[in-house]
């Protein structure tokens, strides 16, 4: 027989370049779930955020806010910009080339991350302050 949870992590961040390490809290609501193995999808709602795993340290969040404006920079014309006048172009850019989702498999109890390897949600939007909700939907027996 199978085994489903639900539950709805919300995230304040503070604009552009926040990068929020989800890890422990993704971990206690897999540790309380009913699921041994399994499979946890996450999914952000929004446009102009992403979920990526990454080592949560400080060089490497440095050298990934750098990659990020070198693939969508600042100082280039955004037909979304012309369009809507928001400046957040480079927001959706970013966004889809992270993308929204992830899938991490469960064995144990436990999320299958590598030793340096935590769960991210990047802040991507050039708006300061949002409330960002992640949905985590596990499955498994």
């Amino acid at each position: 027989m199978g085994c489903f949870e639900s539950e709805i992590i919300t995230v304040e961040t503070n604009g552009e370049g926040d990068i929020i390490d989800l890890t422990s809290e993704v971990d206690d609501i897999v540790s309380k779930s009913c699921v041994e193995t399994g499979l946890l999808s996450l999914f952000v709602g929004g446009s102009t955020v992403a979920l990526t795993t990454i080592e949560y340290e400080k060089g490497v969040l440095s050298d990934l806010r750098r990659a990020m404006s070198v693939l969508a920079p600042d100082n280039i014309p955004y037909d979304h910009d012309a369009a809507w006048g928001d400046g957040n172009g480079r927001s959706h850019v970013k966004a889809a080339l992270i993308g929204p989702s992830l899938s991490i498999p469960i064995r144990d109890e436990r999320l299958l991350l590598g030793k340096w390897q935590q769960i991210v949600l990047l802040e991507l939007d050039v708006r300061s302050k949002r409330t960002r909700k992640v949905y985590c939907t596990i499955i498994g027996k």
